[in-house]
C-alpha cells in the first residue's frame, strides 16, 4: 500500500483479474486500480506457463488476515489478535471511552444506549431515548460526557457509572440539533463540543452552562480537540475546513481540504511536537444527517449501506505545514487515533479495516474486520480494541500474532482450468505455505482440501481447477515476514472461435446496409480492394495466427488469399480483388493458436462467410434519350442488379431520383422513364444522369435539354 494508495479490496475473498507481471520490487506503491488491482498473472497474452505475483499490499490483502498486518512494501508479518464479542441490541457504535478500571463504554445507534464491556461481557449502562449516542468524554471529574443526536442533548454518567437506566441530563445546547464531538480541556476544565445544524463550537462548563466559543458559515462541526497548550481544532462539513481557535470567536483556517467534511482529528502530546492529524473524506453521496420528530421516538435507519467516499489523512507540524499522510479512493475515514508511538491511526468507512502510518509513509493494515466500518478504536495503552458496525461488534486486541498467525490470499482467478506448479517466496524466517483450488469463485465443499505444508519452495500440491487460494502460517517462528508470493500455472488450451466475418470496401469504417453513398452525395472513386475483418472469442488470450481463403460461388476449391510467406496476426485483412473473375464469392478464416502452443496443444477454428459480391466493372447506359422534359433510357450491370438512377443539372450539385419503369430496382437492367418538367426548368440546361450497381460502381452521362 502506498500512502497514496487508490483501492482497497473486501474483507471477503473474491476471484482476481490477470494483469501483467511488473519487475518485482520491494517497495512497490500501490496505483490507483482498478476494483481494482487484484492479481499478476503474466503476461496479459496468454503463452506458455503464466504466474500470480503477490507483491504489494494490495495483491496481499483481500483475503483472511488471522493475526497478520500487511504494509505498503508488500511484507506480511504477525499483527493483532482479536477477539469478538458482539453487541446484539444495538446496529451501530459511533463513540467509545476508556474508564480507569478498564471498562469500556460504546455510545450506539439507533436508539442511543450506552453499552458497557469488561471481561468479556456486554452490558446496559444507560439509556438517552435519542437516536444515537454520537460522542464520549471523560471529562469533570471522571464524569463521562455524553453527545446525541438529533435534539442537541448532553448526558453525564458519574464516573461513567451506569444501572441501564435513563442517563441524567446534563446540558441541552441551543439552536443545536447533533452533537458530533466532545473534547477536554483539563487545564481549563471546559468541555467544548462540536455541532450541527448551524456549526457552532460550545464551551461547557462543569455545572453544564453552555457558551457559544465559536459560530462558523458551515452547516455542521463534525469534530473538535484540544492541544496541551489549550489551542482548539474544530472540522467542519460543507467546505472540509480545519479550523485552530486560540480563544473565544478568535479563528483561523488551518486548512482548507478539497473534500466535503474533516471527520476526526488527533493532536500528539508535546514529545511529538504538537503535531495535529486530521482525516478529510469526500463523500459520493451528499451528507444528510439522520432527524426523527422531537417529540417522536428515534426514526428507523435504512439498512443500505452509504456508498464509499475517499478518504485523505493529514499531518500538520507545530508551524501548520500540512503533509499528506495517507489516502484511499476506494474508502472513507470515519475514526482517527493515535497509538502508543503516536503514530496515527485510521479506521475506514467501508470493508471494517484499520491502518496505520509511519513517518516514513509506509502505510500497513493492522485489522481486517468481518464488519463493514470501523466507528470507535483505542490502540494506546492498556486497553485496546477495535468497535466495528454493520453490524457492532466489540473486538478487544488480545495481543500481537504469533504461531495462530494466518495469511491467507483473497480467491486467484486463472480464467481457465489451471495446473499448478511451483511456489515460491521471500521471507526471513520460517514460514509454511500452503494451497488449495476449486471451481467455484468462493471457497466451499466443492474445494480440495489444504495441501500439504511446504516448508521451502516447491510443486503445488492441489489438483487443477480455475481457482486457487495460498496460504502462510507463522508457527515455526512468529517473527517471520513473508513477501513476494508467486504461484506459477498452466491454463487448459482453450480454442479461439471465430464468429463473424465482414467484408466491405476499403475506406469504410463498418458494413453498411448497401455500398452506395448517401442519395445526392458525390460519387465514389472506384476501389477494387476489400477490406475483411473478422471476430474472434479468444478465452485464453493466446496470440493468434489467422490464414484467409477465398472460393467463387459454385467452386469447391478455396485458394489462398495470402500471399507466400505472409503472416496474419490481427484480425484485419486488404484484399485487392483487382485480378478476379467478377462474381459472388465467399471467404474462409481459420484462426491458429499455434504461436503459443507447441504442435500437440495447438487448436484450430475456421468459419466461412456469407457471399461477397466483386464486382469491379460500371454499369452502362444501352439507351438514353430526352424528348423535352422526359427523359427515357436503360441501364445494364453484367452483374447487378442496378441500385439507383439520378439526374442533376449540371453545376447544381442537387441530384434527384429517377425509379425504373416497374418502380423497383431488382434487376441487371433497368428501363426508366420520368418527367423532369418539375425539376427542369425551361431553357437551355445540361443534364447529368448517373447510375450505381449494387457494388457501388458508378456510371455518368450527359445530355441536352432545350
Amino acid at each position: 500500500m502506498s500512502t497514496q494508495r487508490s483501492s482497497l479490496p473486501p474483507s471477503s475473498p473474491r476471484p482476481s483479474s490477470p494483469r501483467p507481471v511488473a519487475a518485482p520490487s520491494a517497495r512497490r506503491l500501490l496505483a490507483a486500480a482498478a476494483a481494482a488491482a487484484w492479481l499478476a498473472a503474466s503476461p496479459a497474452h496468454a503463452v506458455g506457463t503464466r504466474s500470480f505475483e503477490l507483491e504489494s499490499l494490495e495483491d496481499l490483502k483481500g483475503g483472511d488476515l488471522t493475526g497478520v498486518s500487511v504494509d505498503s512494501n508488500g511484507n506480511v508479518r504477525a499483527g493483532l489478535t482479536l477477539g469478538a464479542t458482539p453487541l446484539p441490541e444495538a446496529t451501530s457504535i459511533w463513540s467509545s471511552v476508556v474508564l480507569p478500571d478498564g471498562t469500556v463504554l460504546l455510545g450506539t445507534g439507533n436508539e442511543g444506549k450506552i453499552y458497557s464491556v469488561s471481561g468479556g461481557r456486554v452490558a446496559l449502562a444507560a439509556t438517552t431515548g435519542q437516536m444515537a449516542v454520537s460522542a464520549l468524554a471523560v471529562a469533570f471529574d471522571g464524569d463521562v460526557i455524553a453527545g446525541t443526536f438529533p435534539e442537541g442533548k448532553l448526558f453525564r454518567l458519574p464516573r461513567g457509572a451506569g444501572n441501564g437506566g435513563p442517563a441524567k441530563l446534563f446540558a441541552e445546547l441551543p439552536q443545536t440539533e447533533d452533537v458530533w464531538g466532545l473534547a477536554y480541556d483539563p487545564r481549563a476544565k471546559a468541555l467544548y463540543a462540536a455541532t450541527g445544524s448551524e456549526g457552532k463550537l460550545f464551551r461547557v462548563d462543569g455545572a453544564g452552562k453552555a457558551q457559544v466559543y465559536f459560530d462558523s458559515d458551515e452547516p455542521h462541526l463534525m469534530c473538535v480537540a484540544v492541544g496541551d497548550d489549550g489551542v482548539v481544532y474544530a472540522g467542519s462539513n460543507g467546505k472540509a475546513l480545519l479550523y485552530k481557535l486560540t480563544g473565544p470567536g478568535r479563528a483561523t483556517v488551518l486548512h482548507d481540504f478539497d473534500a466535503d467534511d474533516v471527520k476526526a482529528i488527533a493532536v500528539a502530546p508535546g514529545a511529538k511536537g504538537g503535531a495535529v492529524y486530521a482525516i478529510a473524506n469526500k463523500y459520493a453521496e451528499a451528507f444528510a444527517p439522520p432527524r426523527r420528530n422531537r417529540s417522536g421516538p428515534p426514526a428507523p435507519q435504512p439498512a443500505r449501506a452509504p456508498k464509499p467516499g475517499k478518504g485523505t489523512l493529514v499531518r500538520f507540524d507545530r508551524s501548520g505545514v500540512a503533509e499528506k499522510m495517507m489516502s484511499d479512493d476506494d474508502t472513507h475515514y470515519v475514526s482517527l487515533g493515535l497509538g502508543d508511538d503516536l503514530m496515527p491511526y485510521v479506521g475506514t468507512g467501508a470493508e471494517g479495516q484499520l491502518y496505520t502510518v509511519s513517518d516514513n509513509h509506509v502505510a500497513r493494515l493492522v485489522a481486517d474486520t468481518d464488519e463493514r466500518q470501523v466507528g470507535a478504536f483505542v490502540m494506546a495503552g492498556a486497553r485496546r480494541f477495535v468497535a466495528t458496525t454493520d453490524p457492532a461488534v466489540f473486538h478487544e486486541v488480545k495481543g500481537v500474532g504469533g504461531a495462530a498467525a494466518v495469511w491467507t490470499s483473497k480467491v486467484l482467478d486463472a480464467g481457465l482450468r489451471a495446473t499448478f506448479g511451483r511456489l515460491t517466496w521471500r521471507s526471513d524466517g520460517a514460514l509454511e505455505l500452503e494451497t488449495r483450488s476449486g471451481n467455484t469463485d468462493a471457497p466451499d465443499s466443492t474445494w480440495s482440501p489444504w495441501s500439504p505444508a511446504l516448508a521451502a519452495p516447491g510443486d503445488a500440491k492441489s489438483p487443477p481447477a480455475r481457482f486457487v487460494q495460498i496460504r502462510a502460517r507463522w508457527s515455526r517462528d512468529p517473527g517471520a515476514v513473508l513477501r513476494e508470493v508467486k504461484l506459477s500455472f498452466v491454463t487448459d488450451n482453450a480454442r479461439a472461435v471465430v464468429t463473424s466475418i465482414d467484408a466491405v470496401p476499403k475506406g469504410q469504417t463498418k458494413p453498411p446496409r448497401s455500398n452506395l453513398p448517401p442519395s445526392g452525395g458525390e460519387a465514389p472513386k472506384p476501389v477494387s480492394a476489400l477490406q475483411v475483418t473478422w471476430k474472434v472469442d479468444n478465452p485464453d488470450q493466446d496470440d493468434l495466427r489467422y490464414r484467409l481463403s477465398y472460393r467463387m460461388e459454385g467452386q469447391a476449391t478455396w485458394r489462398s488469399m495470402l500471399k507466400p510467406g505472409e503472416k496474419v496476426t490481427r484480425p484485419e485483412y486488404t484484399w485487392d480483388t483487382t485480378a478476379l473473375p467478377e462474381g459472388e464469392y465467399r471467404i474462409l478464416v481459420e484462426a491458429s493458436d499455434e504461436l503459443a502452443n507447441p504442435p500437440e496443444r495447438t487448436q484450430r477454428h475456421s468459419l466461412e462467410s456469407g457471399t461477397v459480391l466483386v464486382d469491379n466493372t460500371p454499369p452502362v447506359f444501352r439507351a438514353l434519350a430526352l424528348q423535352g422534359r422526359r427523359l427515357t433510357g436503360e441501364v445494364a450491370d453484367g452483374l447487378g442488379p442496378i441500385a439507383r438512377v439520378e439526374v442533376s443539372i449540371a453545376g447544381l450539385e442537387e441530384w434527384r431520383p429517377i425509379f425504373p419503369t416497374d418502380g423497383i430496382f431488382d434487376e441487371p437492367a433497368e428501363p426508366f422513364s420520368a418527367d423532369l418538367g418539375a425539376i427542369v426548368p425551361p431553357g437551355s440546361h445540361l443534364l447529368a444522369v448517373r447510375a450505381y450497381d449494387s457494388a457501388g460502381n458508378v456510371v455518368t452521362r450527359d445530355i441536352e435539354a432545350r
